[in-house]
C-alpha cells in the first residue's frame, strides 16, 4: 500500500522519541506513550498560504494531507472569523480581546477540523468505516464527514447527551450507539472494539487514527496568527476535554515560530474547565504532576472527559508559558454565555460559555493582563445547547397587537 500523508514522514513518540512508520497505531511499544506525526517542512511561506483556499487546506503544507488533498470530498471545514471583541473587552477591561470563533465549521464545531485530517489518514489506509467516541460534537462531525467522504459512519455515545448533538449526527446515516455510562466508559468499549474482528477496517478517528487527527487542532493556531497579521496572540484560552486542542495550538505556535512565519514572542496558554469536570485544573492547583480521573457532572457535556488523556501535557504547557489552567460553576458558564450573546453577538455553546467565564474570572484575580493581546475560544453553536438556556425560552412580554398594549409593557 503507497501511503502519502504529505510532509508527514514518521510518528513519534511523545514520552520516549522513538520513532515508528506511519501507520494505524497511536500508542508506543517501548512506553506506552502517546505518538504524534513527526515532519520534513520544506520552505512553506506566508505568500504560499495567503494563495491556498479559504479552508484548513490553506496549510496543506504543515499537514499530514496529500498535496492533492483538496481534489477530493471533503468538508473543507476552518478559516472561521476572529472576532475583534470591543464591547466584551470594555466590559471585562480587556484591552484588545478576539474571539475565535469555530460554531463558522460545517457541522458548528471545531471538531470538524480534526475529523478531516482523521477522514485522510483512513483513506490512506483503506478503511471502509469511520467512528470514534464522543461527548457529542465529534459523533455529527464524523457521521457528516463520513457521508461526504463515501465512508460508512458507526459512531458510540454517551446515551444521555444533548437531544439536539443526538439528532444533528443521526440525520447524516451510519450508526449512533448510545452507551449506558461516562465518555470514560465509551471510549473504554471502543478500545476493546478495536482489538475484535467486528472492528476490521475501521479508523477510529481519536483512537487508531489519533496523530493524525489531533494535527487538525493545530489549524486554529495557524489561523489566529495568520488572521492577527502574521503575530502571536500573547493570552489565549483555550477550553480542556481531553487536553489534546490545547497541546496542539502549542505545538502549532512553535511550528509557526521555527519556519520564521511569525516572531518569536512569548505567549500564554490557560486552560479552562467546568467545575464539574476540572481533573486538570485541581492537579494545576495543588501543585500536581499527576490528574486524578473524576466522574463528570456538569452541563458542559463537550467538556465532560474525566481522564483527560492529555492533561499532564496541559499542565506542562500552562506552566510553561506562564499561562494556568482554571475552572468555573454551571451557573457562571450560562451568565457567560449571555454575557458573549449580548455583547458579540456570538451564541456559544456551553465549552464557550467556559472558556469565557474562565477569561472573566482570570480578569478578575488578576492572572490575566487587561494591556495584552488576547484570545479566547468558542469552539461550538450554541444551538446544540439549548437545554443550558432554557430559562431564557420565553418571549419577553405577550401583548395584545395593539401600541396601547406596547406602551403599557414598556
Amino acid at each position: 500500500m503507497s501511503l502519502d500523508f504529505g510532509p508527514a514522514v514518521a510518528l513519534s513518540c511523545r514520552e520516549c522519541g522513538a520513532r515508528y512508520p506511519l501507520g494505524p497505531v497511536f500508542a508506543c511499544e517501548e512506553c506506552f506513550g502517546p505518538l504524534e506525526a513527526a515532519y520534513e517542512f520544506g520552505e512553506v511561506t506566508r505568500a504560499d498560504i495567503e494563495s491556498g483556499p479559504a479552508s484548513i487546506w490553506r496549510y496543506r503544507a504543515l499537514l499530514p494531507v496529500p498535496a492533492d488533498v483538496t481534489s477530493k470530498p471533503n468538508m473543507n471545514p476552518g478559516w472561521t472569523r476572529l472576532v475583534k471583541a470591543g464591547n466584551l473587552g470594555r466590559t471585562l477591561g480587556i484591552k484588545s480581546l478576539y474571539v475565535k470563533d469555530d460554531s463558522g465549521n460545517p457541522t458548528h464545531s471545531f471538531k470538524d477540523r480534526v475529523v478531516a485530517m482523521a477522514v485522510e489518514a483512513a483513506r490512506n489506509f483503506g478503511f471502509h468505516t469511520l467512528s470514534c467516541s464522543s461527548t457529542g460534537n465529534l459523533a455529527g462531525a464524523v457521521t457528516a464527514a463520513a457521508a461526504r467522504a463515501g465512508l460508512e459512519a458507526c459512531v458510540f455515545i454517551p446515551a444521555n447527551l444533548e437531544k439536539a448533538k443526538i439528532a444533528m449526527a443521526r440525520v447524516f446515516g451510519g450508526r449512533l450507539i448510545g452507551i449506558e455510562g461516562t465518555y470514560d466508559d465509551v471510549n473504554r468499549f471502543c478500545s476493546e472494539l478495536i482489538g475484535d474482528p467486528m472492528g476490521d477496517k475501521w479508523g477510529f478517528v481519536n483512537v487508531n487514527l489519533r496523530p493524525y487527527y489531533a494535527e487538525g487542532s493545530k489549524t486554529l493556531a495557524y489561523e489566529i496568527a495568520e488572521q492577527l497579521g502574521w503575530r502571536l496572540p500573547e493570552q489565549i484560552i483555550i477550553p480542556i476535554a481531553s487536553g489534546s486542542q490545547l497541546t496542539k495550538i502549542d505545538k502549532g505556535f512553535k511550528e509557526l515560530i521555527a519556519l520564521g512565519l511569525v516572531e518569536d514572542t512569548p505567549y500564554k496558554i490557560f486552560g479552562a474547565q467546568a467545575q464539574g469536570c476540572s481533573p486538570v485544573s485541581t492537579a494545576y492547583k495543588a501543585g500536581h504532576d499527576v490528574v486524578q480521573p473524576v466522574k463528570p457532572d456538569t452541563i458542559a457535556k463537550s467538556l465532560a472527559i474525566g481522564n483527560p488523556a492529555d492533561g499532564p501535557y496541559v499542565l506542562d504547557i500552562a506552566r510553561r508559558t506562564g499561562g494556568a489552567v482554571e475552572d468555573v460553576t454551571d451557573a457562571e458558564i450560562v451568565r457567560a454565555i449571555k454575557l458573549l450573546a449580548s455583547t458579540e453577538g456570538v451564541f456559544a455553546e456551553t465549552a464557550g460559555g467556559v472558556t469565557v467565564g474562565v477569561l472573566k474570572k482570570l480578569t478578575e484575580t488578576g492572572q490575566l493582563d487587561p494591556e495584552a493581546l488576547t484570545v479566547v475560544l468558542n469552539t461550538g453553536d450554541g444551538l446544540k445547547t439549548l437545554d443550558a438556556i432554557s430559562d431564557d425560552a420565553e418571549p419577553t412580554a405577550v401583548i395584545k397587537p395593539s401600541l396601547d398594549a406596547y406602551r403599557a409593557t414598556v
